[in-house]
């Protein structure tokens, strides 16, 4: 079975065959303001011959957000922090990818090798409060508020909101 793993600082992808890694590419991720999300996501979609010529040649999306792995019709901007959160790879490894990999293919994206950043990224879905979020990361709401210093009131997070949770 194959398994995608994206480590954001070295701004590559590693594609695993049987947990043996059998090809890696470099990527661009996305910038500071619109960061790639870190967790454990799964292939949700795959097109061939994308309709914006921005996604390149093969399109691969990993978040209901519409967050994916894809080509680029910018290939001199892989190894950069750009996007809007997708990860975008040279046409020719997009490819490559794409047919390895099916619907639910798991992916995991980290920061580093050893997460050492602190947080991971979480996107806030719909019912959610900071208490579930917490709960369910074995975190406190403190904390959340502590890492997050954009959250100015408990009850202000929205769907598709990104936060820091605490690693």
């Amino acid at each position: 079975m194959a398994k995608i793993l994206i480590v954001l600082n070295e701004r590559m992808l590693y594609l695993y065959q049987n947990n043996k890694i059998i090809s890696s590419f470099p990527v661009a991720i996305g910038k500071e303001s619109t960061p790639t999300p870190t967790g454990n996501f799964s292939i949700i979609n795959k097109i061939k011959n994308p309709y914006n010529k921005a996604l390149g040649s093969r399109w691969m999306q990993f978040t209901h957000r519409m967050h994916g792995i894809h080509g680029t019709n910018k290939p001199w901007l892989i190894g950069q922090a750009v996007s809007h959160g997708c990860v975008r790879m040279y046409n020719k490894d997009a490819e490559f990818v794409y047919k390895r990999i099916d619907i639910g293919t798991p992916v995991e994206i980290k920061y580093n090798h050893n997460n050492s950043r602190g947080f991971l990224y979480y996107t806030v879905k719909n019912g959610d409060t900071l208490y579930k979020i917490a709960k369910n990361h074995n975190t406190t709401v403190n904390k959340l508020l502590k890492i997050n210093k954009q959250i100015k009131n408990k009850n202000s997070i929205y769907p598709g909101q990104l936060i820091k949770i605490p690693d």
